[in-house]
C-alpha cells in the first residue's frame, strides 16, 4: 500500500517549505501520540510528563482524531500557517460542507457522540466550543515545549533548503523521510496508513516539518484541499531528559572514545552533517569522517545521504551512551555555522 503523488511542470515549481511551525498540525499529531506506545524512545517522557495534565473536557477531540485511520481534516486548515489563533479563525469558518463531509467519514469507522450533530450542523456555539478545546490542548501539551519544536523544525527546513538547492527535487525528497521515493513525475510514499492517488494539478505542494509526526509522513484525506505533505523532523531522543545526576557521565566517555570521538558523538546527537560536526567541534572534515566511520561501525550513529551532503544522527545505543551527563567541557564552545540559505 502507499500513496503516489503526481506532479506538473507547475507543481514543481510551486513546492514551498513551510516557514512557521504549524501548531494545529502539531495539536493533531500530539493528540495521536497520547493515545498511543509510539515513539517510545522520543516522546516516552513526554507522555509522562503530561498525565498530570488531565482535563475532563479533551477526551472529546479523540473522536475527531483517533490514534489510528482517519482525523478529520478540518482541524489542521491551511490558515494555521499564519498561526494559531488564524489556524483557529479558519476553523470557526468552516463550512458546513466540509464539517459533514469530515464527520461522515469518521462515522463510517465508529459511531459519533451527540455532541457531533450541532458541530455537523455548523452552529456557531459547537465551533467555539471545538477551537476551545483545541486552544486548551496545545496551551497544556504543545505550547510548553515550543521551542524545541521551533528548533527542530528550523534545523529540518535548513536540511532540506540544501538539499534543493544542491540536487533539486529528487535531493529534497530522498532527505525527508525513508518511505519517499521519488520517480518523476510522481512522488511514492510508502505506509500502510495512505493509499492512492493524489493529482497536484497545478496547485503545487505545501511541505510541512513536524514535531509530534510520528512514524511517517502524512497528508490530508481531501485532495481538493490545498495539498501539503508534512513530515516527521530528526528527534534528538533526550530533548526532555532529567536534570543529570552524574556529571561525570561524559568524561568517562571521553575517557573511552578519545575527546575528539566524544565530541563527534555529542554533535550529531543533534543530527549534523559531516561539514557542521567539522565546523562545530573544530576537526578537519576528513579527521570527522574517520571518526564517524568507527562510531557507525561501533553501532552509535547513522548516516543517510541528502543531496550532495550526509546526515549523520544518533542511534538508541548511542543515547544510552550520551544520556545522564552534561557535556562537561568535551565538546567545544559552539561556532556559528553559516547557512547561505537562511
Amino acid at each position: 500500500m502507499g500513496l503516489r503523488i503526481h506532479f506538473t511542470y507547475d507543481d514543481l515549481a510551486r513546492v514551498v517549505l513551510a516557514e512557521e511551525p504549524d501548531p494545529l498540525w502539531e495539536g493533531l499529531l500530539s493528540l495521536h501520540l497520547l493515545q498511543n506506545r509510539d515513539g517510545a524512545l522520543v516522546f516516552g517522557r513526554w507522555r509522562r510528563a503530561s498525565r498530570g495534565l488531565f482535563d475532563p473536557e479533551l477526551p472529546r477531540l479523540r473522536h475527531l482524531a483517533p490514534p489510528r485511520g482517519y482525523s478529520a481534516d478540518f482541524l489542521t486548515p491551511a490558515g494555521a500557517a499564519g498561526g494559531l489563533e488564524a489556524g483557529l479563525d479558519a476553523m470557526l469558518a468552516t463550512p458546513r460542507a466540509r464539517l459533514r463531509t469530515d464527520l461522515t467519514e469518521l462515522s463510517l469507522a465508529r459511531p459519533l457522540p451527540g455532541w457531533a450533530r450541532p458541530l455537523a450542523d455548523g452552529e456557531p456555539q459547537a465551533l467555539r466550543g471545538l477551537a476551545g478545546l483545541v486552544r486548551r490542548h496545545h496551551e497544556r501539551f504543545v505550547a510548553p515545549y515550543w521551542s524545541q519544536v521551533r528548533a527542530r523544525f528550523d534545523d529540518a527546513r535548513s536540511v532540506a533548503a540544501r538539499a534543493l538547492l544542491r540536487s533539486g527535487f529528487s535531493g529534497l525528497t530522498a532527505g525527508l523521510h525513508p518511505s519517499l521515493r521519488w520517480s518523476a513525475p510522481v512522488l511514492h510514499i510508502a505506509g500502510a496508513h495512505l493509499q492512492g492517488d493524489l493529482y497536484l494539478d497545478g496547485r503545487g505542494l505545501r511541505i510541512i516539518p513536524s514535531f509530534f509526526c510520528w512514524p511517517g509522513p502524512i497528508v490530508l484525506k481531501d485532495g481538493a484541499l490545498p495539498p501539503v505533505l508534512v513530515h516527521p523532523v530528526t528527534h534528538d531522543p533526550r530533548w526532555l531528559a532529567p536534570p543529570p545526576d552524574a556529571p561525570g557521565t561524559h568524561q568517562a566517555l571521553a575517557a573511552l572514545l578519545g575527546r575528539a570521538r566524544a565530541a563527534v558523538l555529542e554533535e550529531v546527537a543533534d543530527g549534523r552533517t559531516t561539514s557542521e560536526v567539522a565546523a562545530r567541534v573544530g576537526l578537519s572534515p576528513a579527521t570527522v569522517s574517520h571518526h564517524v566511520a568507527v562510531l557507525r561501525e561501533s553501532g552509535l550513529l547513522t548516516s543517510r545521504r541528502i543531496g550532495g551532503a550526509v546526515l549523520h544522527t544518533v542511534t538508541v545505543l548511542g543515547v544510552d551512551l550520551l544520556e545522564g551527563g552534561t557535556t562537561c567541557g568535551i565538546r567545544p564552545p559552539s561556532k556559528t555555522v553559516a547557512r547561505a540559505e537562511r
